[in-house]
């Protein structure tokens, strides 16, 4: 008999498509078991900020527990917490079995009795089957103050075409119908490979993939963004009309100290660009609060800037002072706690007013829904509005006669025509149409 195997992945969506990955390759190997006790146990960490570092630590500590009640034969940490305290956390945590880095998939796997390294087009999703991530470079040539991800991820490294064709091609067969590009920077593609940015090139390949329906674009970057992904947008059908871009800050100032290479004007302009272009186009983005030298008069020019902009999705951090980042070595981190946490609440509680208003400007709305999950006689459904795991959810009441007899379970993964009935701050609710 096999081995057992369970997994749990912490932090950003990156770290799932990795995971996917290390499950493929290990999967002659051992069985995959989703809950319950396990031979082996795998974590794979998140270190970007410090509530991120917690949770990782309280995963660890809680799995070294369960495998000291015999719950778990071995615990093995990889990810981005090992890479980055390689030298520290065998010490303080020495009840692990192995610890590995974000870049240690090969002696990952031939620890676990496994030659060779992850391969690329092969995954084992950890999503529902009909949606899957795809990571289209790794690593991070961007220097932000704030941000300790290069250290972890290293340079920027594209991967071709050709291979992540192969790989939607293969996400397509098992039955994905959508693809979420993501990487840590994704509108920096192919400036590695090709010698400029191919994002709109690699758009349109992904387009021809029979079976593949959505294409939405996580992760942008305000600098230099390629304005042919935008005209890709406007004319691809497959492509959604949805660019998640964290933009930081608004305020030159606090954008300088933050090494973003923008500027007030620059940003204002890119958002006036993009909804010209794609005059439907959903904007999601996040913002940091609190960094060293951001005033008052700096975060009111960020709340007029939001209150202006009016995004459909916005998320914010705090900022949180990260090891050897140029911020950590090069400012004092200089705004108190409470003061963070005021400027945060008031500029969410802006964005929900915000986010009230847009939904409800969506009633009567007609649109094409996927289904993601039935819950007690509810569809959990998205447009291409709604990315999953980060935005509200259309919910849609589940009624037999008007999806040809069709079970719930059947209808998680295709495709209905509603209309918006009902609108709350994040969700949706709305009735069937047509399948």
């Amino acid at each position: 008999m096999k081995s057992t195997l369970g997994i749990l992945t912490l932090g950003c969506s990156k770290n799932t498509v990795d995971s996917e990955h290390i499950l493929a390759a290990l999967s002659g190997r051992y069985d995959f078991v989703a809950q319950g006790g396990a031979d082996v146990f795998l974590i794979n960490t998140c270190s970007f900020i410090a509530d991120a570092k917690e949770e990782s630590i309280n995963a660890i500590l809680e799995a070294v527990e369960l495998k000291k009640q015999g719950v778990y034969g071995k615990v093995v940490v990889f990810g981005c917490l090992g890479q980055r305290y390689a030298a520290q956390m065998p010490e303080l945590i020495p009840e692990v079995d192995a610890w590995f880095g974000a870049r240690d998939f090969g002696p990952l796997l031939g620890y676990l009795g496994v030659e060779g390294d992850i391969e690329q087009t092969s995954r084992r999703l950890t999503t529902p089957s009909h949606y899957a991530y795809l990571k289209i470079a790794e690593g991070c040539d961007r220097r932000c103050s704030y941000c300790a991800i290069p250290f972890i991820r290293g340079a920027h490294r594209s991967v071709p075409i050709e291979t992540l064709v192969k790989e939607a091609e293969a996400l397509a067969a098992g039955g994905v119908r959508e693809l979420i590009v993501i990487a840590q920077d994704s509108t920096y593609y192919g400036l590695d490979l090709y010698g400029k940015r191919e994002l709109a090139r690699l758009l349109r390949a992904l387009s021809s993939v029979e079976g593949i329906e959505w294409i939405r674009i996580h992760y942008s970057y305000p600098d230099s963004f390629p304005e042919d992904v935008l005209e890709e947008m406007a004319s691809n059908p497959k492509i959604c009309k949805y660019i998640d871009i964290p933009l930081q800050h608004i305020s030159t100032k606090v954008l300088k100290k933050m090494h973003r290479g923008v500027t007030d004007t620059q940003v204002r302009q890119l958002v006036e660009r993009m909804r010209k272009a794609v005059p439907s186009v959903v904007l999601r983005t996040t913002m940091i609060v609190g960094h060293p030298g951001e005033e008052e008069e700096d975060f009111n020019q960020l709340l007029e800037f939001v209150a202006q902009a009016r995004f459909d999705r916005l998320g914010a951090f705090t900022y949180s002072e990260e090891e050897d980042t140029y911020a950590a070595i090069h400012y004092k981190d200089d705004v108190p706690a409470d003061v963070k946490q005021e400027r945060y609440d008031r500029l969410m509680s802006l964005q929900e007013s915000i986010s009230y208003e847009c939904n409800r400007a969506r009633l009567g709305e007609r649109t094409r829904v996927i289904v993601d999950s039935c819950e007690d006689g509810i569809l959990v459904c998205r447009s291409q509005k709604e990315s999953p795991e980060v935005d509200g959810e259309i919910l849609v009441k589940y009624d037999p006669g008007l999806v040809g007899g069709l079970g719930p379970d059947e209808l998680v993964g295709r495709f209905l025509n509603v209309e918006i009935n009902g609108a709350d701050s994040y969700d949706l609710s709305a009735e069937i149409i047509s399948l």
